[in-house]
Order: C-alpha cells, then sequence, then structure tokens
C-alpha cells in the first residue's frame, strides 16, 4: 500500500509539472488570430476552473495564466459540485483517458463455488435381512455392477420362509391373503407371492431382487453364510443423477435462489461442464463458517459402461446470476478509498469533475448505482487514477502550508476494517499453519473451513484501497480448501496458500497501525512437497516459535523467523 500510494503520488506530480510546462511552454494561452474578434467573456484557470477573474492574469493557487474565454463558449463548467481537474486534448490523448455513459441495463454477476460430489440420498438403498437363513448363491458378487430395478440380486434358503410359502400355496381366500402379508414382511415382493402358485414344489432358495436401479456400492455377504434377520446384505447407489453440494457464504445469499442454473467443471473431466439446478438450499445457518449448504441436482450420463461423475469429487461451480435492469456503472470507473466511492464526471471541455456516488449491488463488471450521477453521464473509466492525483495535487494548492513531518510519523495508514479483516485473517493462517506442523489432518481441515470468506474479505478490502495486482491475484484464486483426505495434499495447497498470502501481507508490515504478525521461512520445503520451490514462508501470529508446517514433526524447528 505504501508503495502504491508513493507511486501515485509521484505520477501526480510528473503529471502536474507536465501540465505546467504545457500551459507555459508548449501552449500559448493568447487569443488567436480567429478568436481576437470575438468577445472575451471572462478569464479561467485551467488546472483550478473555480478561479476566474474578468481581466487577465494568472491563477492565485498555481499561478498558470488564465484562459480566456469567448463569447459563445461555456468554458469548464464547476456547477456539478466537487473538485474539478481540467485537460488539453494532448494530455487526454497521453494519458489514455476513456469515458463510459452510465446506462440502464441488467447486471450480470457469477459466484464461484467449490464443493463435493454426493449421490442422490432419496435413491440410496440398504438391503438387509427380513429373516434367519443363509445365502446359497449371490448373482452381484463384485463392488461397482451395475444392477436393474427387479433384477435377482441373490438366492436365499431359509426353513421359516420356505415353509409360509408352502402354506401359501396350500391356503384360499382370507387365510391366503393373510399368509401373503406375512410373505411381504419376510421380504418378498408382490410379484413374487403372486408367481408363488406357479413355482416348483422341490425349489428350497428364494431370490433377494434389487429394490432400485443402480451400482452396488457395498457388499457384506458371501455365498454359504447364514444370516440373522436385521443384518446388513448389501447397499446399492443410484448415480444417474448427482448431488453437488457446496457452501454458500453470508455475502453470497442474496444471489441464491431455487432453480438457478450452475455450470460444475472437475479435474476428473479437464474440459467438460455439467450443468444442473439448485433444488435446496438449508436453512440452517452454520456460525462457525458463516455459510450454508447449497445442492445442485445434475444428471450423471453412463458412457461406455460408467459414470462421468464419481461419487466423493471434488468439483468447482459458476453461479451465472442476472440481476433485473438498473442504473449502472462499469467497476473500472470507480475508486473506493475508506466510506466513499469516487468517479470522474465528464463535464465536457476537458473538465472532469470529482462526484461521490453510492453502489448497490455488485456485478462482474458492472455496479448497481443508487445515487450521485443520472443516465446518460459520462465518467471516467481510464486513467482517473492519475486524475485523481492532480486533483490531490489541487488539494495541496488550497490547503494551509503544514509545518514538516517529524521523520518518525507514518507516510501512509491502513482502515480500521482492513486492521480487523488482517488480524482475523492471520489468526485462521496461524491455526492452519500450526496443524500441519502437528501432522494433524482434521484440525487443518477445521482451521481451514473460514479461509473462503476471510481471505475474500481481505482481498476485497485491498482492492478498494490500492487497487488490484498479481499478488492479490493469486491469494484470491488460493483460497479454495475442499476438506483433504491426505496430508501432503493438504500441505501443496497451503504452500501455494500461504506464498500468494506472504506477498500480499508481508510488504504491509511497516505501514502504520498494521496489526503485528510474524513471517517464518523454510529453505528446502521442495525435499518436503514434490515440484515445490525451494523457499516457502507463512504468517502466523506474533511471538509464537516458528514450528514447520511443510515437513511437520519430522523436522518441526527448520525455520527462519523473517524481520521487518
Amino acid at each position: 500500500m505504501k508503495n502504491l500510494i508513493t507511486l501515485l503520488f509521484i505520477i501526480a506530480a510528473l503529471a502536474g509539472g507536465w501540465f505546467l510546462r504545457d500551459q507555459f511552454g508548449g501552449m500559448s494561452m493568447s487569443a488567436s488570430p480567429a478568436s481576437s474578434e470575438r468577445k472575451v467573456l471572462f478569464y479561467q484557470s485551467a488546472m483550478h476552473p473555480w478561479i476566474k477573474s474578468d481581466k487577465p492574469g494568472r491563477c492565485t493557487i498555481c499561478g498558470m495564466e488564465l484562459t480566456p474565454v469567448y463569447e459563445g463558449d461555456k468554458g469548464i463548467d464547476t456547477s456539478g459540485g466537487g473538485e474539478v481537474v481540467a485537460l488539453t486534448q494532448n494530455q487526454i490523448q497521453v494519458l489514455h483517458v476513456e469515458t463510459a455513459g452510465i446506462t440502464r441495463q441488467p447486471i450480470t454477476r457469477t459466484l464461484q463455488v467449490a464443493g463435493m460430489m454426493d449421490d442422490n440420498a432419496t435413491r440410496h438403498r440398504v438391503l438387509s435381512a427380513y429373516i434367519d437363513g443363509r445365502i446359497d448363491k449371490l448373482y452381484v458378487n463384485f463392488i461397482g455392477k451395475e444392477v436393474a430395478e427387479g433384477e435377482p440380486l441373490a438366492e436365499l434358503y431359509s426353513p421359516t420362509l420356505l415353509q409360509a410359502e408352502r402354506e401359501y400355496r396350500q391356503l384360499t381366500g382370507e387365510l391366503k391373503k393373510n399368509t401373503g402379508l406375512r410373505l411381504r414382511q419376510m421380504g418378498l415382493t408382490q410379484k413374487q407371492i403372486e408367481a408363488l402358485d406357479q413355482k416348483p414344489s422341490d425349489a428350497l432358495t428364494s431370490q433377494i431382487l434389487s429394490p432400485i436401479g443402480g451400482t452396488m456400492v457395498s457388499q457384506s455377504v458371501y455365498e454359504g453364510q447364514y444370516v440373522t434377520a436385521g443384518e446388513r446384505l448389501m447397499e446399492i447407489a443410484d448415480f444417474s443423477t448427482m448431488w453437488f453440494m457446496f457452501r454458500a457464504y453470508e455475502q453470497d445469499m442474496p444471489w441464491i435462489e431455487m432453480g438457478q442454473t450452475v455450470s460444475v467443471t472437475t479435474p476428473s473431466m479437464p474440459g467438460k461442464t455439467f450443468e444442473g439446478k439448485v433444488t435446496f438450499i438449508d436453512p440452517n445457518f452454520d456460525e462457525a463458517t458463516r455459510s450454508t449448504k447449497v445442492r445442485v441436482e445434475l444428471p450423471n450420463p453412463l458412457v461406455n459402461g460408467r459414470r462421468l461423475l464419481l461419487h466423493r469429487l471434488y468439483a468447482d461451480g459458476s453461479v451465472k446470476v442476472d440481476m433485473p435492469s438498473t442504473l449502472a456503472l462499469p467497476k473500472s470507473a470507480v475508486i473506493e478509498t475508506g466510506p466513499e466511492a469516487v468517479v470522474y464526471l465528464d463535464q465536457g471541455g476537458g473538465a472532469y469533475a470529482r462526484t461521490v456516488v453510492k453502489l448497490g449491488r455488485r456485478g462482474d463488471k458492472m455496479l448497481e448505482l443508487l445515487s450521485g450521477l443520472k443516465e446518460g453521464d459520462k465518467v471516467v473509466t481510464n486513467g482517473n487514477l492519475l486524475i485523481d492525483g492532480q486533483a490531490e495535487m489541487n488539494r495541496s494548492f488550497m490547503s494551509p502550508v503544514e509545518p514538516p513531518k517529524a521523520a518518525s510519523q507514518p507516510i501512509a495508514q491502513v482502515s480500521e476494517p482492513v486492521q480487523k479483516a488482517v488480524v482475523s485473517f492471520v489468526e485462521m493462517a496461524d491455526a492452519m499453519a500450526a496443524a500441519l506442523a502437528a501432522d494433524d489432518l482434521p484440525r487443518f481441515n477445521k482451521a481451514s473451513e473460514s479461509a473462503m470468506i476471510k481471505t475474500g474479505d481481505l482481498v476485497e478490502l485491498l482492492r478498494s484501497a490500492e487497487g488490484t495486482n498479481e499478488n492479490l491475484e493469486a491469494l484470491d484464486k488460493a483460497r479454495h480448501f475442499h476438506g483433504f483426505d491426505d496430508l501432503q495434499k493438504a500441505r501443496l495447497a497451503f504452500h501455494t496458500f500461504t506464498v500468494a498470502a506472504t506477498a500480499v501481507l508481508e510488504p504491509l508490515r511497516s505501514v502504520a497501525a498494521m496489526p503485528a504478525f510474524d513471517v517464518w521461512e523454510c529453505a528446502m520445503v521442495d525435499q518436503a512437497i514434490p515440484n515445490a520451490p525451494k523457499k516457502g514462508r507463512w504468517v502466523q501470529k506474533q511471538g509464537r516459535a516458528g514450528e514447520n508446517p511443510f515437513f511437520g514433526k519430522e523436522m518441526l524447528n527448520c525455520a527462519k523467523e523473517i524481520k521487518r
């Protein structure tokens, strides 16, 4: 942040000097022969347009020669309020100033989410023994076999069931009906009961049929095994449709609705996109992660004998939301410094007025405009940071002269929201590093649950304060943690995340009011994580001894503190 602010002031100073050179050296402020015949209405400062005079002279702020405004010209309009910066056409071209109009249009927002594939719980069956007996034959004897509804799975020999079947064949009327109910309780289907009259009298076994079509995911019995009533036999899941489950965080909730289309991708199927609808939003909000679960139902076709989407697969989703038409302006037009959102309004004639606006919902490229401008107004979308730097110089010209600052006085400070976000982020990153240092995978997964929202909050605040950059973008992309089942994979993901985090936070350690934290480094990361860079840094709470998250207990103290 410090470097960015310094750079902006240097650019603004150079720009201001260039403006003065352009005005005094490159351009004559006297009237041209064509304009000498026209009546001069008044004289105006091109850099500080609110300075006007009925006589030639110089600006009382910057000393620049006043520009004549002739009859038929309107000069630089300062009625729009705020501070006005004036540029010549040559300056506008050099600075690549671009503008865009305020329009009424729909705003599109794309939410990037991460989650896991689960099977359809309404199409999942566990088969248990209804009665004591012996498994004489298995028709399906391996996991992963696709079965159809009603397909025989096994042959069961049960003396009790066999006796009930024989009674059923011998009885009639109400007694036969009652025996049929007993057979249903013993596990036979209605079709099996109706076919008993044609069943051979010497048949000793009865078939166990599949209650649904699907995939055999579990088998607990073998041929010749005796089973008792209630004992688990097999488990079948229908993978023809899958549930993509992801967490929606608090700030995302206003954008998610039932029936929305979600595009899902997975590393196991590169280049392929699956689309489904939001079918459930969990009303039970998790206070710890500030999120709730959302379910998307996806078709899962059978191709070459296998389902494309596998159970428990990690996946990423994009939720595309289109808001109704509203007054909107481009994101690039807005400069957000603290609580204010500022744009530069094109007033014509090279004049740009600093204007405070109130913003609503945020789309991918457009922002909802609540107040401050009207439809048809033009705002600067490129070059506005340099214009803002010139406006800052103008304010310094108008401010009373202050005594020099003491050498110890900070150059820049961070806002209170940024301070709080850094504290929360460091606590979360510290907990993740400590868990890996202890080789505790469940503890790491728990600590990383809030990584998505806390990292997102920090990135958004820093973007508002200093604009976007490669380090912020890298941190934003590395904040997806899905819950790992392997410690090595967790360390690899943490390495990407923490390297990006230290690249963002370490330069801010010298900024005034920045919360204190420590930075540690391991010089042999590549020996712990294959294909990783040799060095890796991480942040943790101040005062805690550095414990290596990449090696864990194997080389716990292999760490060096990086001082300011």
